[in-house]
């Protein structure tokens, strides 16, 4: 049976500061590879001869494959943070405007968004969470639009909620502002500053839903 005590595995050669490139070009094949038989996976062993892994770091070679896998590194790391610091700055001097409906209207559509949000199916998730709509609706909106937006034994908080809803989501085209940032570095701070600055001008388009849009706010972050 193969000594391991020799041999270092690709995750091992990574985390001696290789790349997978690095690998692959200076060291080529493995020196043992096939199924490890202590556990199932799907990717075979990958083994590397320690002794030659180290000869190889010793080389001009492997010493100019870092310097210019250290240089990548630094300009894509470089590239994302002027990305992040641009998106986070269009963000901010964004400016938002929150459709300006009157009461009633409000109170339909936001209703209408809530009835379609719980046609999903039993068990899907509405605004505020919960499956379907939960309540019954007293002339539901129809698929032309009308009907009253009152629904039988929905609580107040309910309405501020769903109108909260509703707002956010016709807001959603300023998602666009986070484009570039999927995956990379300041992805979750843009995020939030955009939730936070959706909800602050809702509250302040519609006074009555200022206190639902900071409780979101420190819910969501």
């Amino acid at each position: 049976m193969t000594d391991r005590t020799t041999y270092v595995s690709l995750a091992g050669v990574r985390r001696r500061g290789w790349t997978d490139p690095m690998a692959r070009d200076l060291l080529g094949t493995p020196d043992v590879q096939g199924r490890d038989p202590r556990r199932w996976s799907l990717a075979p062993v990958r083994l590397y001869l320690l002794a030659r892994v180290e000869a190889v770091e010793r080389t001009p070679e492997f010493a100019e494959a870092s310097e210019l896998s250290r240089a990548r590194s630094s300009a894509t790391g470089a590239y994302a943070e002027r990305r992040r610091a641009a998106v986070l700055t269009a963000i901010r001097a964004e400016p938002i405007e929150v459709p300006r409906l009157p009461g009633p209207e409000l109170e339909r559509r936001a209703a209408r968004h809530r009835h379609l949000l719980g046609a999903r199916g039993p068990g899907t998730p509405g605004p505020g969470g919960g499956g379907g709509c939960g309540v019954r609706t007293a002339g539901a909106p129809g698929p032309d639009g009308k009907g009253t937006a009152r629904t039988a034994g929905a609580p107040a908080g309910s309405l501020v909620r769903w109108q909260v809803s509703y707002l956010r989501h016709a807001l959603s085209r300023y998602e666009a502002l986070l484009d570039g940032l999927y995956g990379e570095t300041g992805r979750g701070e843009a995020e939030r500053l955009l939730r936070r600055r959706l909800y602050e001008a809702i509250g302040a388009a519609y006074p009555s839903l200022a206190r639902e849009c900071r409780r979101r706010i420190a819910v969501e972050g």
